[in-house]
């Protein structure tokens, strides 16, 4: 493993953080998101805490380009530049370094674990990289590496869960959405797949914002977060220990 480890300096050229300052934003007619502001610094792990409806994959949504906001905009620090991604479409937001790990995994079910992961290459700076790549995911995940001419379709809840993380991770992004890795998964399979998020993160010097409605798994790794309730922020905290104390968490997630 230690072969594949992000060298000290990456993250000093390439230093990722993500501004998101939403006015409106939904589904023709129904607005999800109001007046949304949440931030993203280099190198933190940020999680985005809210029940089913709340607006958490709206959000990312429009962060990748498959929803354009109404109003506002979303700010992409990278290699010294700034970037508005309100109006990218999602294969030019990937192109420039961020990737996601969508909801329900989304994999091709008719093609074999390797041809899922091939197709995470889509960028430019990926594809010359196929075969590293697929060889750090390989010793990640040693299970997809034993199936990678499995049908991804065929695979169980939480292989399908490490073919998506390693799909996104092949397109060598700086900044990783990661929506709602819980679901579907048993209680030790979320637990596993938690950790694996926060190695994965220390190994490549990622920048990761995380939904999540499953507190207690997600408070393991966040450095800070935001709770959304209806499409808002209701609360950030500035710490993990923010999160833990606030009322809403001790209400509706530690039964309090």
């Amino acid at each position: 493993m230690k072969s594949f480890k992000t060298p000290m300096w990456r993250g000093l050229i390439l230093a990722s953080s993500i501004s998101i300052n939403i006015g409106k934003a939904g589904y023709g007619p129904v607005q999800v998101l109001h007046d949304v502001a949440i931030s993203v610094n280099d190198g933190e792990t940020v999680v985005l805490l809210g029940s089913n409806g709340n607006g958490k994959s709206t959000l990312l949504k429009c962060v990748m380009g498959i929803i354009t906001p109404e109003a506002g905009e979303i700010v992409l620090n990278v290699d010294g530049k700034s970037i508005d991604l309100v109006g990218k479409a999602p294969q030019e937001v990937v192109d420039l370094g961020v990737a996601l790990v969508p909801e329900g995994r989304r994999l091709f079910a008719s093609l074999s674990v390797e041809e899922n992961l091939i197709l995470g290459a889509f960028r430019n700076a990926a594809r010359a990289k196929i075969d590293e790549n697929l060889n750090f995911v390989f010793e990640t995940f040693p299970v997809l590496k034993e199936r990678r001419r499995q049908l991804a379709g065929s695979m169980s809840g939480g292989e399908q869960q490490m073919v998506a993380v390693a799909r996104a991770l092949m397109s060598e992004p700086k900044i990783l959405l990661v929506d709602e890795p819980s679901v579907g998964l048993a209680p030790i399979l979320v637990s596993r797949m938690i950790a694996k998020i926060k190695e994965l993160k220390e190994l490549r010097d990622l920048t990761i914002l995380m939904a999540e409605q499953n507190f207690n798994q997600a408070i393991k790794i966040a450095d800070r977060g935001y709770i959304i309730v209806h499409g808002q922020i209701e609360f950030e905290g500035k710490s993990a220990q923010d999160l833990k104390d606030n009322d809403m968490i001790k209400q509706y997630y530690l039964g309090a």
